[in-house]
């Protein structure tokens, strides 16, 4: 028998997108029906879990040595699957030194050590980059992220650092310290108007972000964003997820954004845009 888990089902995308960024893809059985990245895992890998709920007798057929996944809204599935006998990890990082830890501590789980240690420096290296480029910006933009409508969410805590590590200044600093999503609803849209955000970056998880009808919200015709039109969407699948997505390609769609606000021309990714994805420790 292996030291190391050899069956892994994997409840949400950020243990799968590490996994095949350290080449041990091989252990995963199982993914979350959310998975996107990398495009690959969902050819290969069976669909077993949404985020709040999952096929609890598909993933015991796939006799998993190790199922991973994140926060307490996972806690009932994680729950049933203990109760049924299986092992299980629930990871609960919610910031940008939580995600590079989070790399280390699973390489380490399946005995990658020194490949999720270099993976991590990368990580690291990569927002060291953005943060110096965002450095020599003129200006910095207030920002207003909005993960939901529906009611109004703000900004999680990876997320508005990594507004500020782009170039930008949250507007709502203090219910991204917040880690449930109902603590961080607006209970007054006009709040927002209030704070009078630069720009305005929706991610709405699974479905399109809709700019005109966020400009057309009473009162928000005042916003600075809105007058000039500086209403952007970030695809939720780079930015919604704490894993390496959110540090390289979701970075680099905010600092893009924030730097031509800011008047800037801005230089390529140091990890070429486009290659995020395929981003792999050496």
């Amino acid at each position: 028998m292996s030291q190391y888990p050899e069956r892994i089902v994997c409840l949400t995308e950020e243990p799968t997108e590490v996994l095949y960024a350290l080449g041990e893809e091989r252990r995963i059985v199982g993914i979350s029906g959310f998975t996107v990245r990398p495009a690959r895992a969902r050819r290969e890998k069976p669909k077993v879990s949404a985020f709040t709920s999952a096929k609890v007798d598909e993933i015991i057929a796939l006799a998993p040595d190790l199922v991973i996944g994140f926060s307490d809204i996972q806690a009932d599935i994680a729950q049933a699957l203990i109760k049924r006998g299986i092992e299980v990890w629930i990871s609960n990082h919610r910031s940008v030194d939580g995600i590079v830890g989070y790399v280390r501590r699973l390489g380490a789980m399946v005995g990658a050590v020194g490949r999720s240690q270099r993976y991590a420096a990368q990580l690291q290296a990569h927002l060291d980059a953005v943060r110096a480029a965002a450095a020599s910006l003129p200006r910095r933009p207030r920002v207003y992220f909005e993960e939901w409508d529906d009611p109004q969410i703000s900004a999680i805590g990876w997320v508005s650092e990594l507004i500020g590590i782009a170039g930008g200044d949250d507007i709502f600093p203090e219910r991204a310290a917040c880690a449930m999503g109902r603590d961080r609803i607006l209970a007054d849209p006009l709040e927002v108007p209030r704070r009078a955000p630069d720009i305005i970056l929706g991610s709405w998880c699974g479905k399109k972000f809709r700019p005109e009808r966020v400009a057309a919200r009473p009162g928000w015709d005042a916003i600075p964003a809105v007058r000039a039109g500086e209403l952007h969407e970030v695809k939720s699948p780079i930015i919604l997820q704490p894993g390496p997505a959110a540090l390289t390609d979701g970075l680099d769609a905010l600092h893009r954004i924030i730097a031509r606000w800011a008047g800037e021309r801005i230089s390529p990714s140091p990890l070429g845009e486009g290659r995020a994805e395929g981003m792999r420790a050496a």
